[in-house]
């Protein structure tokens, strides 16, 4: 790799760093950062949606001119360009250095199919990739030797839009590749670097862009170029594709043209992280470098595992990609001759024995060729222990080797600014500095409750005006479903009791499982005097049509009078949108069918806002909930029917909100807040800062995985 190519911004000489600011994603978790930005101008800042490069190319000339000679502008430019410099050159990010090894002398290649970064890279679908994303920016602020490997999706995930009737529409949205953090990596001779990928036949090429992440690079890799056929150039189109070949097409150019771009950059990687089973056919492409250098297949292999992290997010075996070995002839049988293997020995690789006709099954594959295993909680552990216990046939299941390491958050990027000046007063001015110290977040004990409710109460009614500003965008496009802005929180109230389900719309969510006795929750939501609303956001995948259905039964339920506008759904979740959602609503409902939910940051992301959590005992709230932190029900699943537990589980949802919850909520005293709940909101921030963040997660693969793979790799 010689050089990057972005399009140039004209800025002024004197504040020309405001360039590399915008390309770098650091900006995204540092609010004087975003702050430069939005002194600018707040109106270019608001309509770029909150994205530094697309407002620096549309901004007036005239603005970047007078900030150039506004003394209190340079001020704060020169303090946010200082810290940007030493963060992210060689001043910031020691853990690492004094406490592995040195990180020029052994970079870590991570892997994933999905990166939540920012609204304007919409490279995501949901928590594995904003789990990702935050990976990244603690790794940046760690200074962890990553480099980072994706797909450059042009036309994203999807774009929602609900009829009338409730039904999802899925629309694309293609990439304005100019309007964002990305630069295109180009070669020695200044062309953009063009990479093929090995062995696979007919040829598939790639090209690749990049993006800053403080000190952590991200290579995503883009089909759609002109060197391939055209039936080539589409399949980094679309995130998660429901068609079987192009997922599996995919996945190939994602494992074994990831690794192959970064051979071709020099970025020489001895550790391997791969971030679920989509991209594992980097092991494969790790194991094929071995043998052409001269290895035996077998110590090819062990080489590789004694190297590699795998992280199972899925906790049923339905999730995992499985692919007809008919399929994986077509691609590989080319391959297989390179590995040294024969046709049975190559696909038995990737045979779960306990399904050995299901076809090749990615995250076997993963498991058999990696040495250091985890699921994302200890409940998630012990799923995954458990649904492959075949591939280790003579240990008991609780010896089977996959561990655990619980996600956690990064607390830059999701604590709401005012709450971030809050904990400055009463934590300490450097309490970022030591998040991952429980001793920290004691402090939180003692801010005045009048405060902690105040800066909580302007959350919210931001949050509220924020769903009106969109309910009143859409209104004004017209159309012939205008009316269903009625359903997306044009009658909220902000002295309402308000609870928030954002999450992907997949059945075993169960989001509508507080819909299941309409009468019940109409007496709860409708009651004059403690009256409660809800406010619904997320995607049904593409094709996923139960999901869709129970999608538009919430949807309709928003749109139903009986209910007197008390249920809100909001189009188009998003990472911005998800912001203002655990910033902004007084309670996070979470009903998953245990044990489906791996981990669930969603509600470690409220929690931390001071949002408590109203949750079923599944994934992280059973390591999370402490009997003062919210409340918590369900998560017995022994001997008992779905519909079974659907029942009893919303029973005990609607007594907690009747008997506990709305009474806590609403008695208040002189100063008009309720000194109960919040106790319950600090013990929900003393909880999540610590054990919850993306540091402590980050340590922990550190310390446990990625040190020992180094201790391999010097033999």
């Amino acid at each position: 790799m010689d050089g990057l190519k972005r399009l140039p911004i004209a800025a002024p000489e004197r504040i020309s760093g405001i360039t590399s600011l915008a390309f770098n994603m650091w900006w995204s978790w540092h609010p004087d950062a975003r702050m430069l930005f939005k002194r600018l101008s707040r109106a270019e800042w608001k309509l770029s949606g909150h994205n530094p490069v697309k407002m620096l190319n549309e901004i007036d000339r005239k603005a970047l001119d007078e900030a150039s000679g506004d003394q209190d502008f340079l001020a704060h430019y020169d303090r946010v360009m200082e810290r940007f410099h030493d963060e992210v050159g060689n001043g910031g990010g020691k853990w690492f250095a004094h406490n592995i090894c040195a990180p020029e002398a052994m970079p870590i290649a991570f892997f994933s199919a999905e990166y939540g970064l920012h609204r304007s890279l919409p490279f995501y679908a949901g928590g594995l990739g904003f789990l990702a994303g935050d990976f990244l920016k603690e790794g940046s602020d760690l200074g962890l030797p990553l480099t980072a490997v994706g797909f450059m999706y042009p036309e994203g995930y999807m774009r929602q839009k609900m009829s009338a009737g409730g039904w999802q529409e899925n629309l694309d949205e293609p990439l304005d590749r100019a309007g964002t953090a990305i630069s295109k990596v180009m070669d020695a001779k200044g062309r953009p670097l063009l990479v093929k990928v090995p062995v696979i036949e007919p040829p598939i090429y790639v090209e690749v862009w990049k993006i800053e992440v403080g000190k952590v690079p991200l290579y995503l890799i883009d089909t759609d170029i002109e060197a391939n056929d055209p039936w080539n150039r589409r399949i980094s189109a679309h995130l998660y594709t429901g068609n079987v070949e192009q997922r599996l097409r995919q996945e190939i150019v994602l494992g074994i043209g990831g690794s192959a771009v970064l051979v071709a950059m020099g970025l020489r990687h001895p550790v391997l992280h791969l971030n679920e089973g989509h991209p594992a056919f980097a092991v494969m492409e790790r194991i094929r470098e071995g043998v052409s250098a001269g290895m035996r297949f077998t110590e090819a292999l062990q080489n590789v595992k004694e190297t590699t992290v795998f992280t199972t997010h899925t906790p049923v075996a339905a999730g995992t990609d499985v692919f007809p070995f008919d399929l994986m002839e077509k691609y590989f049988s080319p391959y297989w001759p390179a590995l040294g293997l024969d046709r049975e020995s190559f696909f038995a690789l990737g045979t779960d024995p306990a399904d050995p006709q299901a076809g090749f099954n990615m995250t076997v594959f993963a498991l058999k060729c990696s040495s250091h295993r985890n699921g994302v909680s200890k409940r998630h552990g012990e799923v995954a222990r458990r649904m492959w216990h075949s591939l280790w046939p003579g240990r008991p299941e609780d010896e089977v080797p996959i561990g655990s390491v619980t996600n956690g958050i990064h607390v830059p990027t999701w604590i709401e600014p005012k709450i971030a000046l809050l904990f400055n007063r009463h934590l300490g001015g450097d309490w970022i500095n030591r998040h991952d110290k429980p001793e920290t977040w004691e402090a939180v004990r003692k801010i005045p409750d009048i405060e902690l409710w105040n800066t909580h109460y302007w959350q919210k009614m931001k949050l509220v005006m924020r769903i009106m500003d969109r309910a009143r965008e859409r209104w004004t496009e017209g159309g012939p479903d205008a009316q269903v802005v009625l359903a997306e929180g044009v009658f909220l109230d902000p002295n309402a009791l308000t609870l928030g389900f954002a999450r992907r719309f997949a059945t075993y969510k169960r989001a509508s499982l507080i819909l299941s006795d309409t009468e019940r929750l109409k007496r709860i939501l409708n009651n004059k005097w403690m009256p409660v609303q809800i406010v619904f956001a997320g995607k049904a995948h593409p094709a996923d049509d139960a999901g869709k259905h129970m999608l538009q039964q919430v949807f309709n339920a928003a749109q139903d009078p009986a209910f007197g506008g008390r249920i809100a759904f909001v189009q188009e979740y998003d990472e911005q949108f998800a912001q203002y959602m655990v910033h902004g609503v007084d309670l996070w409902l979470n009903t998953p069918l245990p044990p489906l939910e791996a981990s669930g940051t969603s509600g470690m992301k409220a929690a931390l806002n001071g949002v408590p959590n109203l949750s079923v005992l599944d994934g992280w709230w059973l390591e999370g909930y402490n009997g003062k932190n919210g409340w918590a029900f369900g998560g017995k699943e022994e001997g008992k029917s779905v519909q079974q537990r659907d029942a009893e589980d919303a029973a005990a949802l609607y007594d907690l909100l009747e008997n506990q919850i709305i009474p806590l909520f609403y008695h208040l005293n002189g100063d008009g807040i309720s000194k109960g709940w919040v106790q319950i909101m600090k013990e929900a921030m003393i909880s999540a800062g610590s054990g919850f963040s993306a540091r402590r997660m980050v340590k922990e693969y550190a310390t446990r995985f990625y040190e020992k793979c180094l201790l391999a790799v010097a033999g």
